[in-house]
């Protein structure tokens, strides 16, 4: 299931969702012009390595320095195009009736919050990994959690693939965002600390957005009725 566009209208611009979207999209094609080495550095320098976080923790719990500065930087880099392609749909499609909800500046806060906790769950998980993460799908994953308290019944429309059958259905977004959610629970036991997707990072971010999306909205905030 692969959600194309939602049915819920917003009342102000998301400028801040765009900005992320323009700013991952930029950061990936400067990593697509560096040649494969510069790449590779690239990734292992900014990207959050478990085992290099839970090392300086432990020697310097008072200032983590560069390993702690990594937890932003990693947000905003992305594998392959499938990678920043999807990511950045879902951000789209979520993420501005979100900034919509809790405000420009509380999203940024938001986003970057979840994307914390998306990456701490996964270095809790396996923190003797040397392999770097990367990619804004912990933070996108809280956006996703806060559209399922907010707009459950929301209609996102949704291309469905089932063997030989294809089509776009339009479901409610619980359905949508359920299912997301159950094939993370799903993989989660399956990843190890050979690389992969970080599934551990997407409940992390999820659950996040689901807790703290009560704290983040604006009082008078609205909710959809579809």
């Amino acid at each position: 299931m692969i959600p194309l566009k939602d049915d819920n209208p917003t009342r102000t611009v998301p400028f801040v969702t765009v900005a992320l979207i323009l700013a991952n999209s930029a950061v990936f094609v400067y990593e697509k012009l560096l040649p494969p080495d510069g790449a590779r550095d690239l990734i292992t320098s900014l990207g959050v390595t478990p085992f290099r976080l839970t090392q300086a923790l432990l020697e310097h719990p008072g200032g983590l320095g560069h390993a702690a500065l990594t937890l932003l930087t990693a947000m905003f880099l992305h594998g392959n195009v499938p990678h920043v392609a999807l990511n950045m749909l879902y951000l789209w499609i979520f993420g501005n009736n979100i900034e919509d909800v809790v405000g420009h500046g509380r999203f940024v806060l938001f986003y970057l919050v979840c994307g914390l906790v998306a990456s701490f769950a996964q270095v809790a998980a396996a923190p003797h990994s040397k392999i770097p993460m990367i990619g804004a799908s912990g933070a996108i994953s809280g956006v996703l959690g806060a559209y399922l308290v907010m707009f459950p019944a929301a209609r996102v429309l949704t291309l469905v693939f089932l063997i030989l059958f294809i089509r776009v259905v339009s479901f409610p977004a619980v359905i949508v965002l359920g299912f997301w959610f159950l094939l993370q629970l799903i993989n989660a036991g399956r990843m190890g600390d050979g690389g992969g997707v970080a599934v551990l990072a997407h409940i992390g971010g999820f659950v996040a957005g689901l807790v703290l999306i009560p704290a983040f909205r604006r009082r008078r905030s609205r909710q959809s009725l579809y």
